[in-house]
This record gives structure tokens, C-alpha cells and sequence, in this order.
């Protein structure tokens, strides 16, 4: 049997990123042999990989990556918030980002066949690499990419990936600073605000007849006739246009505007149309059920 030493340990655990006893085993199962080494701890990683893959993944980070007239966010998940904190897990959340501008996946299936910056592997298969690694379920979810042929798309990331948005502005005059600069502002914007629709034609016709049948209801409590209730309902709808709407929300970092007109103030100062196309929000782990664990009592099963 080969002799195996610390520098082929070492070898071993820069290739593959796994533990040191994990390297030592798989060197003396494969007599020393490096190669042979990493495919055997590749096997042993998808089968840790498929023993974890039921475990919940809702915490994790939101990712952006991009530039100009392309931007890609994405949401990587764990199971705790400390792996969240790791810097292989950033780095790997990062790439898959990267990954999402590189390829221009049509699909999340498209995406874990992609290649991952930098390693030779796909996306899934670096996945798999990182999840023997870390000990964890790590769980691409979902990635949203935009690229405009005239303007700009910007990215902003919240809380250190609690929230990611992207946004586009549409306008020939792409390159102006001005515009990268609002684009940026109107992220964050969404980031705070949390629209639901670009505009009120967006609004399904089913909630908007929702939401007046509740304004009437509550309006002929008051026992106002019906023509004052019917200004009243009108009035009230707009309300809630302004509240869910991203352009007719008040500007954050100017509430005396709307968002509209805020786009529009910048078209005319710069000569040439610029048109708020479309924006998407990620908020980590929404949607996600998460288990509520008694974190002691884990600890204290595991002591005895």
C-alpha cells in the first residue's frame, strides 16, 4: 500500500474541497492514487448530496452580476443562515449569477447545464461539489435576466442578499450616466417599496372589482347616496393604483413625485424618450415553508 503523506492530502483537499480525514480515506481506498482520489470522493459527495437534497433550503442569499445593458439577479438557498455567511457558499452564489449572464438560460433547467465560471463543471454539478463540501443542502432556485438592445439594466442587492432587484429603462441614450444613475435609484426604490405590478394595466380585472366591491360596501355603510359612493370608490381605486403600482408610487427619494414622472423629468432633460420597461423582486425564501426547529433540543439529542 502506497504511503500516504500530508502534501498528497493537501493535493487532494485544494482538487475537491473536502475534509482532511474524508481525503486521507480516499487516498489509502485508492493506494494513493490523487486522480482516483477525487472520483471516489465525487461518488461519495452525490451520495452525501442525495442524502441532504430533502432537507428545507430557506435561507441563503439573493446574487446580482452584469453590467450596461445586461443584469441577471438569482436566489441560492441553504438551510441555515450560517452557511449563508461561508465564503464558498458567496462565491458559489456569485458564480451562478455569473453563470446566468454567460449563458442566457432560457430555464433553471438550462442553468444547472451551464457552465460554472472557472471550474470545468456545470452548474449542477458544482452544486453537487459544494453541497459534499459545505454539509448542506444548497439549492439554486430561481434567476431572472434582462438584457435591452437601448438603455440600461440595473441591479441592487439589500441586506447582504435579502432582496435583489433588476431594472430595465428603455431609452437611445443608454450610455448617459443620468440614466444608469436613476436606474440604480429605482432599484432600491423597489427594494423598499415592493410593488406588485409595473402599471394598473398589469392589475388582474378580478382584484381591481375585489377591491372596489369592498371600498362600496364600506362607502354605503356611511350612507352616502349612490353617485357620491361610485367618486368616492373612484378616488379610493386610485389609491390603491398608487400603492401597488411601481410608476404610480410615490419616489422614495422624492414623495412629492411619482415614480412616472420622475422617468419622465429625466427624458426631458436629457432630449430623448426613457421609459420604465419592467422590473423583477426577489425576496429570499418567499414562498418557502420553512421548519421551525427546536435548535436546543437538536443540540441536546446530539450530546446524548
Amino acid at each position: 500500500m502506497a504511503k500516504i503523506t500530508a502534501s498528497m492530502v493537501s493535493e487532494l483537499r485544494t482538487k475537491t474541497g473536502a475534509g482532511m480525514m474524508d481525503c486521507k480515506k480516499a487516498l489509502g481506498e485508492c493506494d494513493g492514487n490523487v486522480e482516483a482520489a477525487v472520483d471516489f470522493l465525487r461518488k461519495k459527495g452525490l451520495s452525501a448530496a442525495a442524502k441532504k437534497a430533502g432537507r428545507v433550503a430557506a435561507e441563503g442569499m439573493v446574487v446580482a452580476a452584469g453590467e450596461g445593458p445586461v443584469g441577471a439577479i438569482a436566489e441560492v438557498n441553504a438551510e441555515t443562515d450560517f452557511v449563508a455567511k461561508n465564503d464558498g457558499f458567496q462565491k458559489f452564489s456569485a458564480g451562478v449569477a455569473a453563470a446566468v449572464v454567460a449563458a442566457k438560460p432560457q430555464d433553471l433547467e438550462g442553468l444547472l447545464a451551464a457552465q460554472f465560471p472557472g471550474t470545468g463543471r456545470t452548474v449542477a454539478e458544482e452544486q453537487t461539489h459544494q453541497v459534499a463540501t459545505i454539509g448542506e443542502n444548497i439549492n439554486v432556485r430561481r434567476f431572472a435576466q434582462f438584457e435591452v438592445a437601448a438603455g440600461v439594466v440595473a441591479s441592487y442587492v439589500h441586506a447582504g442578499g435579502k432582496i435583489g432587484v433588476l431594472v430595465e429603462l428603455s431609452t437611445d441614450k443608454g450610455d448617459d450616466e443620468k440614466v444608469a444613475a436613476l436606474a440604480k435609484q429605482i432599484a432600491m426604490h423597489v427594494a423598499a417599496a415592493n410593488p406588485q405590478y409595473l402599471c394598473r394595466d398589469e392589475v388582474p380585472s378580478d382584484i381591481v372589482e375585489k377591491e372596489k366591491e369592498i371600498m362600496r360596501v364600506k362607502a354605503k355603510e356611511s350612507g352616502k347616496p349612490d353617485n357620491i359612493v361610485e367618486k368616492i370608490i373612484e378616488g379610493q381605486i386610485n389609491k390603491y393604483f398608487g400603492e401597488v403600482c411601481l410608476l404610480e408610487q410615490a419616489f422614495v427619494i422624492d414623495p412629492d413625485r411619482k415614480v412616472v414622472k420622475v422617468v419622465e423629468a429625466l427624458g426631458k432633460e436629457i432630449g430623448a424618450e426613457v421609459k420604465l420597461t419592467r422590473y423583477e423582486r426577489y425576496q429570499l425564501g418567499e414562498g418557502i415553508e420553512k421548519r421551525e426547529d427546536d435548535f436546543a433540543s437538536e443540540v441536546a439529542s446530539l450530546v446524548k
